[in-house]
């Protein structure tokens, strides 16, 4: 007998971790409901963008259904299927691309048929992902845990092209993310970080001089050169349709290590701010990444959570250097959705984490019709 449908809705208060709750409860074929959203704000309940990724989850499953009271301070979601196929959808300029994609590529591998997604709106900055670190690094990370008999097939599947770039605050862009379908994934045993031996980097610019891109890259060179000798970072200029329609550039850069640990770091023009300022940013903050050290960048470290839990019935391990806020909430959360609990260990003389957990044996919707 199923227990009664009550007892199975996962319950979550505030707007925190709003995109991380939801997916897991699609992932989970659980139904959520979340309070207290923004109750003390002077603008109480959620905002636009919010409602935006419950459209878009809507969009991507097959039955999902949606209950928003009136105040927009409780959320409930009973998930469908997910179901893949062309979607299109309009991120509009609170959020850029990033706030929509960074989740749903959890989701995209186990469709019922493969999700061919276009998303339009900012490509970068106000505060998520940029569409050059989701190529470069998010998508990288998904392929660690693709199963290996058909790794060079599924990771060539796996796609995100950006025809425009759009910057804040009129956006403008337009990208098209494809992900393969798979049955499950698989456990890995990630422990050792390796030693990084290359950095490369995205210089793009729009509706701006192509200098600008240069005086960016010149500004990091001058920093990662004393510790990096492979350095190789490329400028990207956008001009006429594909440039969006507001100015701005941005520095991305990604560090490889021997073993394949990915880190990366990105900055963003603002107003007022110089290219050298964004070049030299980038440059730090990627240095500060490297010293955090593991196998996982920092940024990333829930979805790599969320797809060992996902991962066959067998131990995975993987190691991390300090957990974020972000990656100790997602460990919660993946206790109350899906019932995965990690060990944690700490490296000796480090600040590093070996975690382990033995995954639930998730399988795509592919597989079960």
């Amino acid at each position: 007998m199923a227990p009664p449908e009550n007892s199975r809705v996962l319950r979550f208060t505030g707007h925190a971790y709003f995109r991380q709750r939801l997916v897991l409860a699609v992932l989970a074929a659980r139904p959520v409901r979340i309070d207290q959203i923004r109750t003390d704000d002077a603008e109480p309940g959620i905002r636009d963008f919010e409602a935006g990724f419950l459209r878009l989850l809507e969009k991507v499953t097959n039955g999902s259904t949606v209950e928003i009271n009136y105040t927009g301070t409780s959320v409930y979601l009973r998930p469908g299927i997910i179901y893949g196929g062309p979607v299109t959808h309009e991120c509009g300029l609170s959020r850029s691309v990033g706030y929509y994609l960074e989740w749903l590529v959890l989701l995209a591998p186990f469709a019922k048929q493969e999700l061919v997604l276009t998303l339009r709106g900012v490509t970068s900055g106000l505060g998520d992902l940029g569409v050059d670190t989701l190529r470069t690094v998010t998508l990288p990370h998904l392929t660690l845990f693709l199963p290996l008999e058909s790794v060079s097939m599924l990771s060539s599947a796996l796609e995100l092209r950006i025809t425009k770039r759009g910057e804040p605050p009129k956006g403008g862009g337009e990208v098209h993310f494809r992900s393969p379908v798979i049955n499950a994934l698989r456990a890995i045993n990630f422990v050792d970080p390796g030693r990084i031996r290359r950095i490369r980097g995205i210089a793009s610019s729009v509706r701006v001089s192509p200098q600008m891109s240069n005086r960016m890259i010149d500004a990091a060179r001058g920093v990662l050169n004393r510790y990096i000798p492979d350095l190789y970072l490329f400028s990207d200029v956008y001009r006429g349709d594909e440039s969006g329609r507001s100015p701005g550039y941005g520095l991305s850069l990604v560090a490889t290590s021997t073993t394949g640990a990915l880190h990366a770091a990105e900055a963003v023009s603002t107003p007022g701010s110089a290219p050298e300022d964004v070049g030299t940013h980038a440059a730090w903050l990627l240095l500060d990444a490297i010293r955090t050290g593991g196998g996982i960048d920092r940024s990333h470290q829930p979805m790599a959570l969320t797809l060992m839990a996902l991962g066959p019935e067998d131990v995975a391990r993987c190691r991390f250097g300090p957990l974020t806020p972000q990656a100790i909430q997602c460990l919660r959360d993946l206790r109350d959705a899906l019932g995965v609990v990690f060990k944690i260990r700490r490296v000796e003389e480090s600040d590093q984490l070996l975690l382990s957990c033995v995954g639930v044996g998730f399988r795509g919707f592919r597989s079960v019709s």
